[in-house]
């Protein structure tokens, strides 16, 4: 039988006044509590159940845990979740032998005691992001990033997705576990960076840095009010250090007089040891290279990203929610939280000199931007030529260090030019296979991936503005899209430097000879399209002896 429209309106009405009266209820709620306003956002602690830090016998089956009605649970529910939140920053590392009877319905209760929140929406009651404004002069009028589900922090979140990229899962995990309280409060004292990275300009420009926070290594510093007084979990996505590196290929070349033994920059390595612990005068320790180093992780303002690619910024969020397996809802439903942390890879800066020296523009400043190859940056695999381009590029950077210059290397978690290592093995088989000729090199990747290249490097430059980078003296790169996209970003590029030749594997001859054809850089040898098909790799049955 048809419903007639009178039905249905009248239908609508009564929702509609069930959404007014349940909002009225949870208002009258949040007056009576005595702690801060509950909301469905506020886990909800379950009366009886045994908590991390007292565990107790479980319940007997058929048997109820509360005698209060649903009504009474939610007037309570503000004392509940404090309790249930000493409980968890109580609770020990490890769960321990004690709580071993808990079953895992019950330690998720514990853990995660309020109903599941799949997703907000910035109307609801109880939301008040902290106030963010990107591009701000100073870490206070910027505000700190917050997305953090805690219960002091949830209501207050100003950002979507989970700290560590990639490795939140990892935490996760731990949790889940029991090896990690998730309310655990990070001791940050004596974490302070010993390297100065003091802010810029380019910090300030809404459009130079949108894919990390500028403020990042010195969160701790800048908004200690807001962690300690306000109880908001903020942390910190850059960590800055310093370290000394050790390398065969370094030691090589300082034994053949290609870099110097400075006592300051390159130092003698310590003796070598024998097995007994006596040193072993007979064998040369090699070199070590002093360094500071900075670890950025990913925190990207959704604007600024997407007028980076030319894209409205209502597509890159559905393209993000999508991709992710709709892990991420709020990219959708919280058009008013505009900083995304996304689960993937970070970035590592290595600064061979005095880091003061690259915002000096007086000082020669020597530039490799190399994205992650773990086969070859690794375990030296012959088929590319990352590792030895990216040993030579440090080389580089010492001696230009050594001029009273100084030289940076930044390490892009991008495995297989953002494809993924799975990805990259299947086309090393189709090559092998298929035939591996330079002109075949580019279309192979693209008939696995559908695309030669998912780096797209208009992100890339942002770390370099934050280090004070303004023009660039050297670099050590034949990529055009990096060229391309640092001078477009306002830093000029003097020198390029491609890999010299004797540094070229024979099978990864392929590669470079490609790369030549489509517009790499090459200072000498110049490739056509037609001398590709000349250049072939080692087959697999040259690889089985």
């Amino acid at each position: 039988m048809p419903v007639s429209d009178a039905i249905l309106t009248q239908i609508l009405a009564q929702l509609e006044a069930m959404q007014v009266s349940q909002q009225t209820m949870q208002a009258k709620l949040d007056a009576l509590s005595q702690h801060k306003p509950s909301s469905p956002l506020e886990p909800k602690s379950m009366k009886g159940l045994p908590n991390l830090a007292t565990p107790s016998t479980p319940p007997r089956e058929g048997t109820s845990t509360s005698t209060q009605t649903d009504d009474a649970k939610e007037s309570v529910v503000s004392v509940q979740a404090q309790s249930t939140r000493a409980a968890l920053s109580s609770a020990p590392p490890s769960l321990g032998p004690a709580a071993a009877s808990l079953t895992d319905k019950e330690r998720e209760k514990l853990l995660y005691p309020g109903r599941v929140n799949l997703t907000t929406y910035p109307d609801q009651h109880g939301i008040s992001p902290h106030p963010l404004r990107w591009g701000a002069p100073t870490p206070a009028e910027r505000g700190p990033i917050i997305c953090s589900r805690l219960p002091s922090s949830i209501k207050h979140r100003n950002a979507i997705g989970a700290h560590s990229g990639s490795y939140s899962i990892y935490r996760a995990l731990s949790i889940a576990m029991g090896s990690l309280s998730p309310t655990h409060k990070p001791d940050y004292s004596l974490t302070e960076p010993p390297v100065d990275i003091p802010p810029n300009p380019t910090w300030y420009d809404p459009s130079k840095i949108v894919s990390f926070d500028p403020w990042g290594h010195v969160v701790p510093q800048v908004f200690q009010k807001e962690i300690e007084e306000q109880g908001l979990d903020v942390r910190p996505s850059i960590a800055v250090t310093k370290a000394h590196l050790k390398m065969s290929e370094l030691d090589d070349a300082a034994r053949k007089g290609d870099i110097k033994i400075d006592g300051s920059i390159v130092l003698k390595s310590h003796p070598v040891r024998n097995v007994d612990g006596s040193e072993n005068t007979s064998v040369d320790p090699g070199v070590e290279v002093t360094v500071s180093k900075a670890a950025v992780e990913p925190v990207w303002y959704l604007p600024g990203v997407a007028e980076r690619f030319g894209i409205s910024e209502t597509l890159l969020r559905r393209a993000l929610f999508e991709d992710t397996g709709g892990m991420y809802p709020e990219l959708i439903t919280r058009p008013d939280i505009k900083v995304f942390l996304p689960p993937i890879g970070n970035l590592t800066v290595y600064i061979f000199g005095n880091p003061a020296f690259m915002s000096d523009e007086s000082k020669e400043l020597t530039l490799r931007v190399h994205d992650e190859c773990n086969g070859s940056d690794v375990f030296g695999s012959d088929i590319c030529t990352c590792k030895p381009y990216l040993t030579y590029a440090i080389e580089e950077c010492i001696r230009g260090a050594q001029r009273g210059g100084v030289g940076v290397v930044v390490y892009f978690r991008k495995e297989g030019r953002a494809l993924g290592e799975v990805t990259k093995y299947l086309v090393y088989n189709l090559r092998k296979r298929g035939g591996d000729s330079a002109d075949r090199y580019f279309k192979s990747t693209e008939l696995i991936a559908g695309v030669k290249d998912m780096r797209f490097q208009a992100l890339m430059p942002d770390v370099l503005h934050w280090l004070g980078i303004k023009k660039v003296d050297r670099m050590v790169s034949m990529s055009d899209m990096k060229y391309d996209a640092i001078v477009k970003s306002g830093i000029s590029i003097w020198n390029r430097y491609d890999i010299p030749d004797h540094l070229i594997p024979p099978d990864s001859r392929v590669e470079i000879d490609a790369k030549i054809a489509a517009g790499y850089f090459s200072s000498g040898k110049q490739v056509t399209e037609a001398d590709l098909v000349k250049t072939v790799g080692r087959t697999w049955e040259e690889t089985e002896h």
